[in-house]
């Protein structure tokens, strides 16, 4: 069992792996853990780009306090 990447998958997780999973090789864990660190990042991106897109909907005169409510 891998023991560097396997912290870091479970951070990545939020939970422990499966055991399946926990046993595979170190650079397949590495590998599964940056795939999902840099698939929550660009979910994340796209977030907020769409809430910035929303906003534009919103009378440029509210956009300030709109903006401030909803992104405290």
């Amino acid at each position: 069992m891998s023991t560097a990447a396997l912290p870091y998958l479970t951070t990545e997780l939020n939970a422990p792996p499966p055991d399946s999973v926990a046993q595979l090789p170190e650079p397949q864990l590495q590998l599964l853990a940056d795939a999902l660190r840099a698939e929550r990042a660009r979910r994340a991106e796209g977030l907020g780009e769409a809430a910035e897109e929303a906003l534009k909907l919103v009378p440029g005169i509210a956009r300030g306090p709109v903006r401030r409510i909803l992104f405290r």
